[in-house]
């Protein structure tokens, strides 16, 4: 139970309301698939498991959309594998996002002490440790497949989080999406009104979670090495810790596909951090995920852009498509 009665409404945090406008028509078909979708997480975890294993099984023969943006990822990050290999990671990350988002519906329905239980967390005391230090914390925290988890469980543990998000173009989904991040507490700020409002949480004590590994374009990024290959890194981490005078502590966080079980492993705060450039603070933050990454690659969500942009201007993906196009005539 929370140990205190903490209001963490904050007019100027994204909070979106359930209004009727969203029973209009356009929306049916997403209380129709929560409808659905619902009774997927309460199903035998070995069910879904096995479930997510016919799907991965059945998608991975897709060659196009999000299996044609993880094989281009994957070879270009992993051009020292077999195409086997590769293949072989793809499908493991397929039956991972399963098994996750099948039973993502859980963290609703379920209490607070079932999440608790349903964790391994492991480094707790290093964000003690920087909070005894006199810091604020920031906490960094790549796109695994359990990305929301250790938001959720830290609120349940009666920690205050504050997270930015961007706003979801259905406004339904939105809605749930938000409802679930902030039921134990916590607040979300929206993407689109800028840094400050979150900067300001994490300077009141909150605990910042930061999503740091999308591509974002050119304009707000630098060229770092990223595994084998060059990713539009997010610029301004060091800045962002600066004027937050916060610690930037990362966290791996994992699900085991075949238990269920989530681990979230929380690592000491970056050392002598921020560096004296954008680019090697970028390349300390595309180091920790090549280090985690490299040891379970099956939680890391592939299937996303992440190379989008090229600093020659090339399209990796578009590359695929047309080499795809080509093999096909044959």
């Amino acid at each position: 139970m929370p140990s205190s009665a903490r209001d963490d409404f904050d007019p100027k945090a994204y909070n979106p309301r359930l209004t009727w406008r969203f029973f209009a028509p356009k929306y049916w078909g997403t209380w129709l698939t929560l409808v659905v979708w619902i009774p997927f997480s309460l199903l035998p975890h070995q069910f879904r498991y096995w479930l997510s294993t016919k799907l991965a099984n059945k998608m991975i023969k897709k060659k196009t959309g999000t299996m044609l943006n993880a094989r281009t990822n994957l070879a270009h990050c992993f051009p020292e594998k077999s195409v086997e290999e590769r293949e072989q990671i793809l499908i493991n990350t397929l039956v991972t996002a399963g098994v996750f988002l099948t039973g993502f519906g859980l963290l609703t329905l379920k209490s607070r002490h079932w999440l608790q239980q349903q964790c391994d967390v492991r480094g707790l005391e290093h964000i003690k440790a920087a909070q005894e230090q006199g810091k604020n914390v920031i906490l960094l925290v790549p796109h695994y497949w359990t990305i929301d988890i250790p938001a959720i469980l830290l609120a349940s543990l009666d920690l205050p989080v504050a997270a930015m998000a961007k706003r979801q173009k259905n406004e339904v989904q939105d809605w749930l999406m938000h409802r679930q991040r902030v039921q134990y507490g916590g607040k979300v700020h929206e993407r689109d009104d800028g840094v400050k409002p979150f900067i300001k949480s994490v300077r009141d004590g909150y605990l910042g979670y930061y999503l740091p590994d999308q591509d974002h374009g050119a304009d707000v990024s630098v060229f770092v090495d990223f595994f084998a290959t060059t990713k539009a890194t997010l610029k301004g981490l060091g800045k962002l810790s600066k004027l937050s005078r916060a610690a930037i502590v990362p966290v791996f966080t994992s699900i085991d596909a075949k238990s269920g079980r989530y681990t979230v492993d929380i690592y000491p705060a970056f050392d002598d951090f921020p560096t004296q450039s954008e680019e090697q603070d970028a390349r300390m933050m595309n180091k920790f995920i090549e280090q985690t990454v490299s040891q379970s690659p099956e939680q890391y969500m592939w299937t996303l852009r992440l190379l989008k942009t090229q600093p020659d201007g090339r399209d990796f993906y578009r590359e695929a498509k047309a080499q795809l196009q080509e093999s096909d005539k044959k």
